[in-house]
C-alpha cells in the first residue's frame, strides 16, 4: 500500500473542516489529517453565536463535528494550540507549545479576526469584540451585572449583538458611522423599514456617529462622540467588521494583498501551500459569507485528491436571514444608479417590500424585506441573468397564498439550490424526504445538511417536506433537462429536432410546450446549435467572427494566421491599420494568435473590411481557434513530420465549423511536442510511421494529457479522421459541453470504435464533407434569414 499523504490543516473553523469533510467524501484513505485550533472547542457553526448570545440554544447545539467525528475519522485535532511558523522549505509547521508537524500539503483556513476600532480606552474591562464562543460568554457575565450595553457597528453582526443583549435585558444602543443599517446587504428603503421594526424591540440607534473616546478609568462608564455628545456605557461591543488573518502567511513569504492570494484552485505561490475561507483572496475578492467559502471547500478538495474540476469563478452574494426576528435577502446588485433600472413593491400592511435591479432587461440583484419566500428563486435567475419578462410571467399566473407556495416549489428546477450555504438543491432535500422517510425539518437537515448553516432557508424546506408529504414525488433528479424552462434533456430534445424537421426556435419552442416564451440565456443558444446541427434547414455555417469586446469598452480583432504561419505582406498591413487607427496595443495571444486591442467602437467594421475578416458572429454553436504548429520539418532538428503543411491545412478546412464548444487544435512535427499538443482538445504528433493523434488534452485551469485515439499513415487519413472526430463530437455533444466531458460521458471505447467502423467513418465523413460545402456567401444568407425568423 502507498503511504498516505500528509494534510496539515492550520484552523478548525467552518471553511477548513468543510474541506476535510470534502476531501473524505472522495477518498478517506488519501490523507493523514492533522488539524490545529485555536479555541478549546471542536468545529462549531460561528454563524448562530447569535443564538447561543440570545439564549435560544446551547454551543453543544451549534457544534457541527463533535470530539467523536474526528477520532471516528482517525483525525488528530490539537485545540488550545496556535501555529506561530510556517517553514515551506522543510514543510513544517511549529505551534506556539512547541509541537512541530510535517506536511506534504498546507491548508491555510486561519479566517478572520475582528476589527477593533484604535479609540482611546480601547483596552477598559467591558469593552469585547463579537466573534467566538469567548465573547458570548463575557457578553452574558457581563449583563448580570449592568444595564446598559453600546454595540459600534450598525451591520449584520452588531445588530445580532445587539438582539442578543436585549434578550439578556440590557439597554442598547447600536452606534452607526452611515445614516442607514447593514448598508452592504440592504437598500435605504428595506434598511428604514428594519430600523423601524429593531426599534421596536427596544434598540436606540445612533447613526452619523463617528466615535472618538471611550470614557472612564480602569473600566468602561461611556462613549463619546466627535461631534461633542456621548452615551452611558457599561459594556462597549465592537462589531465594525473583520480583517482577515494573514500575519503567519506574510511571515512564511507567502503572497498576500488584502488576503492570502489564491488561484482558481485555491492555490497560493507556494507549491503545496493551500487558502481557503475568509484568510483567502480569490481574484481581488476576500468572501466573508459562508456558501462561497464551502464553493471554495469543494474545489479544493479535488483539486487535493487529483480530480479534474472546473475551479472555482467566484460567487453571487447572497444574503438571506433573519436579524432580530425579521427576515432579510439581498442577492447581487442592490443599489440604484445610473446604470441599472428597479421595480419595487411596497405593502405597508404587511411591512414588506421587494425589489428587483435591471440591468440590459437582465434581473441583476434583488432586495426582499418580510417575506424572502421568493429569494431562493431569486438568486437562481440573478445567476443565470434571467430575462426580466419571464419573472413577470410568473407574477401574472393569479396564484396566490398556498397555492402560489406550492405552485413555486413545483416549478423550481430539481437542480435549483435550496440551501446555498451547503450547496443542496430542490431535488436532493425531495429524494431524501421520499425514500428516507423523513418527516420533519431537522430529519432533513441531519441527512442532507440543508438549513444546518445559516439556517435561512428553513422555510423553504419546511414548505418542501410538506409538499412532498402531500403530493408524494416522482423520482426526476437523474434526468438532467437543458434549463428551468423545459422539461426535455439535451437527449430528447436533439431527437425531437431530428423527428420533427423544425423550421425555426420559435416552433421548438411553441410545439415543445416551453415553460417561457422567449427561453433564456442558457437554452437560446443550446436550440441555435441543434437547429443548426440536427434541424431540417441546410446547415448553417458562418466563421466565428474574430472580435471580442474588452473591459473598457473597446474592441480587439484577431487576424487570422494559418497554422501560425504569416508573410511580409500581412505584417505590414497589419502595422500599417495599427498606425492609422491608432491601435494601443498588439500582443501576442495563445493559440498562437495576433491580437489588436484597445480599438474604438466606430474603426472595429472598417479595420475588420481592410484586414478581410468576416464580420458575422455565428448563427450558433463555437468555432476552431487557430490550429497551433511548431517550426515545422525545415526547422526543426528532431522534426519527423510536416506539421505546418497539415496544420495550415486543417485550419483552412474547419475555420467555418461551428462545434458545441470552443476547440484547441495543436500539430506538432515529433514526440517531442513543440507545440504543446498533448494539452489540446485534439493534438497531433508525427511519429516515425506517421501521425498520432491524441484527445480530451486541457492547457488551461488544470492540466490534463490527451488520450490517444488512434494512428495514421499519411496526411489525407489523420485529415479525415479528425473531420470525423469532430462530426461525431457535433452531432452526439451536449451544447456548450467541452471534448474533454464529452470523452468522459461517452467513452473514449465508443469514440474509437466509430472511427474504426468503415461504414460509420464514411457517413461521418460524407457528412462533414455537406457541412463543409457551404460557402461563405451561402452561411451569409442562411444567417441572414435565421435571424430574420
Amino acid at each position: 500500500m502507498m503511504a498516505k499523504r500528509k494534510l496539515v490543516v492550520i484552523g478548525n473553523g467552518m471553511a477548513g473542516v468543510r474541506c476535510v469533510e470534502e476531501i473524505l467524501n472522495i477518498d478517506r484513505d488519501a490523507f493523514e489529517i492533522t488539524i490545529f485550533g485555536k479555541e478549546p472547542h471542536p468545529n462549531y457553526n460561528r454563524i448562530l453565536l447569535s443564538k447561543v448570545l440570545q439564549g435560544d440554544t446551547t454551543i453543544k447545539d451549534i457544534t457541527i463535528n463533535d470530539w467523536q467525528w474526528y477520532e471516528d475519522n482517525h483525525i488528530q485535532l490539537f485545540t488550545n494550540e496556535t501555529v506561530i511558523n510556517v517553514d515551506t522549505e522543510r514543510k513544517r509547521v511549529v505551534t506556539e507549545s512547541g509541537k512541530s508537524v510535517t506536511y506534504d500539503e498546507l491548508i491555510f483556513a486561519t479566517g478572520s479576526l475582528p476589527f477593533m476600532l484604535p479609540l482611546p480606552g480601547a483596552n477598559k474591562q467591558g469593552v469585547t469584540a463579537f466573534r467566538d464562543i469567548r465573547d458570548c460568554e463575557t457578553m452574558v457575565e457581563t449583563s448580570k451585572k449592568y444595564e446598559k450595553a453600546v454595540v459600534i457597528g450598525g451591520g449584520l453582526l452588531g445588530l445580532e449583538a445587539a438582539r442578543g443583549l436585549l434578550n439578556l435585558g440590557m439597554k442598547v444602543d447600536v452606534v452607526h458611522i452611515f445614516d442607514s443599517i447593514m448598508e452592504r446587504q440592504l437598500d435605504r428603503t428595506a434598511a428604514k423599514m428594519l430600523q423601524t421594526e429593531l426599534e421596536k424591540q427596544g434598540m436606540r440607534f445612533l447613526l452619523e456617529k463617528q466615535s472618538e473616546e471611550i470614557i472612564g478609568r480602569s473600566r468602561v462608564v461611556g462613549l463619546k462622540f466627535k461631534d461633542g455628545t456621548k452615551t452611558d456605557a457599561d459594556l462597549l461591543v465592537m462589531a465594525v467588521g473583520v480583517r482577515p488573518n494573514v500575519q503567519l502567511a506574510k511571515e512564511g513569504k507567502i503572497e498576500t494583498n488584502r488576503a492570502i492570494v489564491v488561484n482558481d484552485y485555491m492555490q497560493t505561490n507556494v507549491p503545496h501551500v493551500y487558502a481557503v475561507g475568509e484568510c483567502a483572496e480569490h481574484r481581488g475578492i476576500v468572501y466573508g459569507l459562508v456558501a462561497p467559502l464551502y464553493e471554495q471547500g469543494k474545489v479544493l478538495a479535488k483539486t487535493l485528491c487529483g480530480m479534474e474540476n472546473e475551479g472555482y469563478h467566484g460567487s453571487v452574494l447572497a444574503t438571506q436571514l433573519k436579524v432580530s426576528g425579521v427576515d432579510v435577502f439581498s442577492a447581487g446588485e442592490f443599489m440604484d444608479s445610473d446604470e441599472v433600472k428597479s421595480l419595487k413593491w411596497i405593502d405597508g400592511i404587511r411591512s414588506t417590500y421587494k425589489k428587483l435591479v435591471i440591468r440590459d432587461n437582465k434581473i441583476v440583484g434583488a432586495v426582499l424585506f418580510g417575506d424572502i419566500s421568493e429569494g431562493t428563486k431569486l438568486l437562481n435567475m440573478i445567476k443565470q441573468k434571467t430575462d426580466i419578462s419571464v419573472y413577470e410571467k410568473e407574477m401574472n399566473t393569479g396564484a396566490n397564498g398556498k397555492e402560489a407556495g406550492e405552485a413555486a416549489i413545483a416549478a423550481m428546477s430539481d437542480k435549483e439550490l435550496v440551501c446555498a450555504c451547503n450547496g443542496v438543491s430542490k431535488g436532493t432535500i425531495m429524494q431524501a424526504i421520499q425514500e428516507q422517510g423523513l418527516q420533519t425539518v431537522d430529519e432533513v437537515k441531519k441527512c442532507t445538511k440543508a438549513s444546518s448553516s445559516c439556517g435561512s432557508c428553513k422555510t423553504m424546506v419546511s414548505s418542501i417536506l410538506d409538499y412532498v408529504h402531500r403530493h408524494g414525488f416522482e423520482k426526476t433528479t437523474e434526468k438532467e433537462t437543458v434549463c428551468a424552462c423545459t422539461t426535455f434533456s439535451h437527449d430528447e430534445l436533439m431527437l425531437e429536432i431530428q423527428n420533427r424537421r423544425f423550421s425555426d426556435t420559435a416552433e421548438i419552442m411553441s410545439a415543445l410546450e416551453w415553460q417561457t416564451e422567449s427561453g433564456c440565456a442558457v437554452c437560446r443558444p443550446a436550440l441555435h446549435y441543434y437547429l443548426g446541427v440536427h434541424g431540417a434547414a441546410a446547415p448553417l455555417v458562418q466563421a466565428d467572427g474574430p472580435i471580442g469586446i474588452q473591459a473598457d469598452g473597446t474592441f480587439a480583432v484577431m487576424p487570422r494566421m494559418y497554422g501560425g504561419i504569416t508573410s511580409p505582406e500581412q505584417l505590414r498591413q497589419i502595422a500599417d491599420i495599427v498606425e492609422k487607427y491608432g491601435i494601443p496595443l498588439v500582443k501576442l495571444l495563445e493559440g498562437p494568435q495576433l491580437g489588436l486591442l484597445g480599438i474604438a467602437a466606430e474603426d472595429v467594421s472598417t479595420v475588420m473590411t481592410e484586414l478581410n475578416l468576416p464580420g458575422n458572429e455565428p448563427v450558433y454553436g463555437k468555432s476552431v481557434s487557430t490550429i497551433g504548429t511548431c517550426s515545422g520539418i525545415k526547422y526543426a532538428v528532431d522534426a519527423m513530420r510536416d506539421s505546418i503543411a497539415l496544420g495550415t491545412a486543417l485550419e483552412k478546412k474547419l475555420e467555418r465549423l461551428q462545434l458545441p464548444h470552443e476547440l484547441k487544435i495543436g500539430v506538432s512535427a515529433s514526440p517531442h511536442n513543440h507545440a504543446g499538443s498533448l494539452t489540446k482538445d485534439i493534438g497531433i504528433v508525427g511519429a516515425p510511421g506517421g501521425w498520432e493523434m491524441y484527445v480530451g488534452g486541457n492547457g488551461e485551469r488544470q492540466v490534463k494529457m490527451g488520450q490517444l485515439l488512434c494512428t495514421a499513415a499519411t496526411d489525407e487519413e489523420i485529415q479525415t479522421l479528425v473531420a470525423a472526430f469532430l462530426q461525431y463530437y457535433r452531432e452526439t455533444g451536449y451544447y456548450a459541453e467541452r471534448v474533454t466531458q464529452w470523452i468522459e460521458r461517452m467513452g473514449l471505447l465508443q469514440i474509437r470504435e466509430a472511427l474504426f467502423d468503415p461504414f460509420l467513418l464514411q457517413i461521418l465523413g460524407s457528412r462533414m464533407d455537406k457541412v463543409l460545402s457551404v460557402s461563405p456567401e451561402q452561411a451569409n444568407q442562411q444567417q441572414t434569414a435565421a435571424v430574420t425568423r
